[in-house]
Parts: C-alpha cells; structure tokens; sequence
C-alpha cells in the first residue's frame, strides 16, 4: 500500500483520486488549495463544483492542510500551470527525500517557459535534489476516467524503475499506465496539443468538415514533434498516448474545454467571455499558446498553427482570415 496525495481538487485530480481509491491497496488524500475548499467538498460529499455526481468514498481524505503532504510517499500534481509556482512555494516545507512527484498538469509556464516538472523542480530547489519528478499524461477526460471508463495513458520518469513503481501503484482494470523515460516529449506532448485543439474547436466553430480537421490533427502533431524534438524529446513519444492519442481526443471530444473555447472563438464570441463561463475551470491553451510560442522562438522552430491561435486569442484576429493565411504560406514539402 502507498500513501498518495493527489494536489488540486478540480475534476483530474478528483477523478485520479476516486481511480486510485477504486484501485485499491492505498490511503489517498485529495488536497484543495484552502480548507475552506475542502470543507465544501466534504460538506457536499462530492466534487460539486468541478465534479458533480461522483460521490467520495470515505477512503478519500479531503484537506487543505499543508502538512498533510509530507505524511505520503507519491504526491500527484494537479494543480493548474499559473498557479504550479505559487503552490510549490507552498508545499515546499512538507516535501522531503524518499517522496515521488507525479506531474499530470499540462502546460508550460509563462516567461520562463518551463515544463510542468521543471517547475516543480526550480520551486523545490536544493529540496528537490534526489526526489524523482515524473509526467502522467494520454488521452483522458476526467469525466470517463471518474465514470471508470477504459483509458490509457503514460508514465514517464527518467529512472525507467521509479516509472514502474508508479505504474504498478496506478494501473487497474479501468486505467492502464505504459512507461517512458521521455519526460520531455510526454509533457510537451500533453501540453500543447491544447492549443491544437483550440485550432480545432475554431476550424469547427467557423463550419469546416472533416477534411479541415483531418489536416490540422495531422500538421497540429508535425508542429508538436519539432518543437519536442528540438528540446530534446523522442520523435517516437510522439506518435504515441501522450502524443497522437491526446492530440486526437482533445481534437475531437466534445468533452474538452480547450476545443470548446476555440469552437467559442470560431462563432465569434469573445475570450474573455468564454473563460468567464467555464465556471472556474481551465483551459490550459490559452496559456500555452504564448509559452509554446516562447519556447519555439527560443529554438527556433516555426510553428505556424500555434502562431494564428496567438493572432487570434491575444489581438482578436478574425478565426477565417486566420485559416486562410495558413492556406497561403508558401508551398513546401511534408516533413
């Protein structure tokens, strides 16, 4: 049995913590960023406001205590990307050697343009010597993973034996973890296929088939692998869960947030009151579009769908004119 602290009480880190407690073999506890969150959610006996109709077992400690974290052996991340620094600097205190952190947080963090584990990471400093800092990422709506619907997604540590340790702890017969030692390319992976999918909820939202969907999963995943590959991920991570499997399901699923804020935006309705209406959930794209386009500057990687989503969500350009300059560029070959 292991002691597992799930960080961030929105629906991933809820629906993780109800797999793991279905799971069984471990004490789970479900930290909020306050105890007057978590006493909301104990009160309701349920995630109600992220969650709703997946009632806690008892199994499942609900906190906002600090110092719970440093009485567990694995601490998953949940946590959004714009609050992942502040959150750590939090934490810090509590967590010590001998503990694992498993990051399920997809994004990259603004002005500095790092990953979700190299946060961590530069929050805990000499503190994070000798801890392991791992990505969870793949295809998996929080709704179907709490439903316990079949979902595969990857683990990815540089020590391939603490990858796993956590894929044994995890896996069930609703979620089925593969390993990696891509950490690189299983974050990056995971982080910006959002902004793709915002591409794709506006190529949707402005009334285009199938056609135009099959185009942009496909270049969205070539724009994702150069930009990987160039930071020093595996080409092949990339046709994998974390890779292809999310790119397609957030494409495609009328589930993702990140799909609806494009499709949203494709209608012509304004970003601010899109996310307004989220309900104080997260649609990470919208951030990573201007990390992503950082970080491809940075080595300069053209990536010309995340360049139009950054035209789009930041100076309000028109979702066809959009399109239609990504129609124009210059003839060249498929690589």
């Amino acid at each position: 049995m292991s002691r597992i602290a799930v960080l961030g009480s929105g629906a991933w880190g809820t629906a993780i913590a109800l797999s793991l407690v279905r799971r069984g073999g471990h004490d789970v506890t479900l930290w909020a960023h306050s105890p007057e969150a978590a006493q909301e959610i104990i009160d309701a006996g349920e995630n109600t406001l992220f969650l709703p109709g997946f009632p806690l077992p008892a199994k499942i400690t609900v906190t906002g205590d600090n110092a719970a974290v440093g009485n567990v052996e694995i601490i998953v991340s949940v946590v959004p990307s714009e609050f992942l620094r502040s959150t750590f600097a939090r934490l810090k205190p509590y967590v010590h050697a001998g503990q694992i952190i498993v990051s399920a947080t997809k994004g990259v963090e603004n002005q500095t343009f790092l990953r979700m584990t190299e946060v961590i990471a530069d929050c805990l400093g000499e503190t994070g010597l000798g801890i392991p800092i791992g990505a969870f990422s793949g295809p998996s709506f929080a709704l179907e993973v709490a439903q316990g619907q079949p979902t595969a997604v990857t683990v990815a540590f540089e020590n391939a034996a603490v990858a796993t340790r956590i894929q044994q702890d995890f896996s069930s017969e609703a979620l089925r973890i593969y390993t990696s030692t891509d950490v690189i390319g299983v974050e990056l992976g995971g982080a910006l296929k959002n902004v793709i999918a915002i591409a794709a909820g506006v190529a949707a939202g402005v009334g285009l088939g199938y056609n135009s969907a099959a185009a942009l999963i496909t270049r969205g995943i070539a724009e994702i692998t150069r930009l990987a590959v160039a930071c020093g991920g595996h080409r092949e991570t990339l046709a994998g869960l974390s890779g292809v499997g999310d790119l397609v399901l957030t494409c495609t699923g009328s589930l993702s947030r990140n799909r609806t804020v494009g499709h949203e935006l494709g209608q012509g309705r304004k970003l601010a009151d899109i996310l307004a209406g989220l309900g104080g959930k997260v649609a990470e794209g919208v951030l990573t579009t201007r990390a992503a386009l950082g970080l491809a500057r940075k080595h300069a990687i053209e990536m010309p769908i995340t360049e139009q989503m950054a035209m789009i969500i930041e100076q309000g350009k028109d979702p066809r004119e959009a399109i239609k300059d990504l129609m124009l560029r210059p003839g060249k070959g498929e690589q």
